[in-house]
């Protein structure tokens, strides 16, 4: 195998001296630039599997040169070297496409952790088959996610139900450096409050009624790897306090344990929620936001992705083993359908028709699609998807309640078959 290739570059010789013995230590092997135009140049003739640059140089600033490597050698992580403490720059550097970060005075340890990380990146591969899709905006998340992919910064993953922000994540995780250490997802709606600290954190035996053993926290658990919080917008503030310090001291503390444990984590986020209006309005912290929104991503709508739909069908029935074929009247309803539920709705739409078709082709009517199924722009779209829901949830509550709650009946009464009814009663969510 090929020895790597790092490039060193700081005004300062005995950092670079430094740098060069340690990185020697590890099979690196080593070449330094005291200026950015040294540095440039060498970047022009060789092909280096990691950078290293300090921000403040002689002629010219390192962000500047970060800047310029992600144009000029796409795919080289860099790792800056900060004041201590000179958190804002490090996040501007991380904003720009630098991999890491690392402060002076050097902390050897961390830095052969650093370039370990970014050297696994040569090995790693994105799995875009994953990420179905031909339409620009399709193609531009795949391009965002291996951009992202490389560096260590927060990721927040932003969309509508249905969309596909865990798969969006994970790509992320298995993409980088990380990818042979653990993905946890979390969805943080689903823990109960007062459950909140000990899974999160862990805790040590006894600590609380029921604590009959330790136990190690989500954090604990993703070491090395990534930790993505999904429905983050659901933590309670108290919760987001803490969160907060662990993201920023990378420590965390076990509920009943007298000391701190240090943690190495990739935190990614989600939600469908629009978090920049929760901080206006008092529901989620505004320091929180601004560290876990270091780079955001959006993940389109399916409404919005045109024929892609009909590329995702043809997979999901593959999926399925489905021989089952779309009427063209099945492919035009499709085309033209909203789809308030994105992905996770064309899925359960397919595999319920899959189920309920006799003759092996699904037709529109197979699809039992939701009412009022044409598309129309953007905020539209939700505004008459919600009425139109609205609507449904009180006609069917109407005939439980003329049928005292008799679905058999109620589903007569609606024009519904049975099947249709029960179907509807848990999509709306009706109690």
């Amino acid at each position: 195998m090929k020895q790597p290739l790092a490039l060193v570059i700081d005004d300062e010789p005995d950092i670079c001296e430094l740098l060069s013995l340690t990185l020697d230590r590890m099979g690196v092997h080593t070449r330094t630039a005291m200026n950015v135009a040294d540095a440039k140049a060498l970047l022009g003739r060789h092909t280096f599997n990691i950078c290293l640059t300090d921000m403040r140089l002689p002629d010219g600033d390192g962000l500047e040169l970060v800047e310029w490597i992600q144009t000029h050698a796409p795919g080289l992580p860099v790792a800056v070297i900060t004041a201590h403490g000179n958190i804002e720059t490090a996040v501007q550097a991380l904003k720009l496409g630098a991999f890491d970060f690392v402060s002076k005075p050097l902390d050897l340890a961390n830095l052969r952790k650093i370039v370990e990380n970014a050297l696994k990146i040569a090995v790693a591969t994105a799995q875009d088959s994953q990420l179905l899709g031909d339409s620009p905006s399709m193609h531009e998340l795949r391009g965002m996610i291996d951009r992202v992919a490389r560096s260590q910064a927060p990721v927040h993953i932003s969309g509508e139900s249905g969309t596909g922000k865990e798969l969006v994540a994970r790509l992320i995780h298995d993409s980088g450096p990380r990818a042979t250490a653990p993905f946890v997802p979390v969805n943080c709606g689903a823990i109960p409050t007062e459950l909140m600290e000990s899974e999160f954190f862990g805790h040590r035996k006894g600590s609380f009624t029921g604590a009959i053993s330790d136990k190690a926290g989500l954090f604990q658990c993703a070491e090395n790897g990534t930790l993505f919080l999904d429905e983050i917008a659901d933590l309670p503030l108290a919760m987001q306090v803490k969160l907060l310090r662990v993201i920023q001291e990378k420590k965390v503390r076990a509920v009943g344990a007298s000391t701190e444990t240090t943690v190495d984590v990739r935190v990614l986020s989600a939600t469908h929620r629009n978090l920049a209006e929760m901080v206006a309005s008092g529901g989620f912290r505004e320091d929180l936001y601004y560290r876990i929104n270091v780079i955001e991503i959006n993940v389109p709508a399916l409404r919005d992705r045109g024929d892609d739909v009909m590329m995702l069908a043809d997979h999901i029935l593959a999926r399925l083993n489905s021989n089952a074929l779309l009427h063209e009247d099945c492919r035009t309803a499709l085309l033209g359908y909203a789809f308030p539920g994105n992905v996770r709705e064309l899925e359960n739409m397919l595999e319920r028709a899959v189920t309920l078709c006799v003759s092996g082709i699904i037709t529109g009517a197979d699809l039992h699609m939701r009412e009022s199924p044409e598309k129309v722009p953007g905020s539209l779209t939700e505004g008459l998807g919600g009425q139109v829901e609205d609507v449904q949830r009180q006609a069917i509550i109407n005939a439980l309640e003329k049928t005292r709650y008799n679905k058999t009946a109620a589903a007569k009464l609606l024009g519904l078959t049975f099947r249709q009814l029960r179907y509807r009663i848990k999509k709306l969510g009706i109690d």
